[in-house]
């Protein structure tokens, strides 16, 4: 088992920034890909960013590139995701979540591939 815990949410106004952490613990080491999703209010569930713990390139939905920075910290077992110039658009619960044994070429955009989810934090952005 692999337990996340997902933090750093909160209330900003637009053109503000946050930053979100996620822990990793338990069997990380049965873990190879990280990503961020994010669900907005009646909306699925997308893919934001995501790595993998053993390379060394990044990934993003295309709409966000350049706003949001995904990175990691192996020593800490850590991903975190750094919002920039924040939008009411981004408004959503945003989740970390990992595979589970599949080495993937890149983080799969599917949310049905990742085995393991935090619990969430909220992200509001006033206009």
């Amino acid at each position: 088992q692999v337990q996340l815990v997902d933090s750093g949410g909160g209330l900003v106004q637009a053109g503000g920034s946050l930053r979100l952490s996620c822990s990793a613990s338990g069997r990380t080491f049965a873990t190879d890909t990280m990503a961020w999703f994010r669900q907005g209010s009646g909306k699925e569930r997308e893919f934001v960013a995501g790595l993998r713990w053993s390379g060394f390139s990044t990934y993003y939905a295309d709409s966000l590139k350049g706003r949001f920075t995904i990175s990691r910290d192996n020593a800490k077992s850590t991903v975190y995701l750094q919002m920039t110039s924040l939008e009411p658009e981004d408004t959503a619960v945003y989740y970390c979540a990992t595979t589970r044994g599949i080495i993937y070429a890149s983080p799969p955009r599917d949310p049905n591939q990742y085995a393991y989810w935090g619990q969430g934090t909220q992200v509001t952005v006033s206009s």
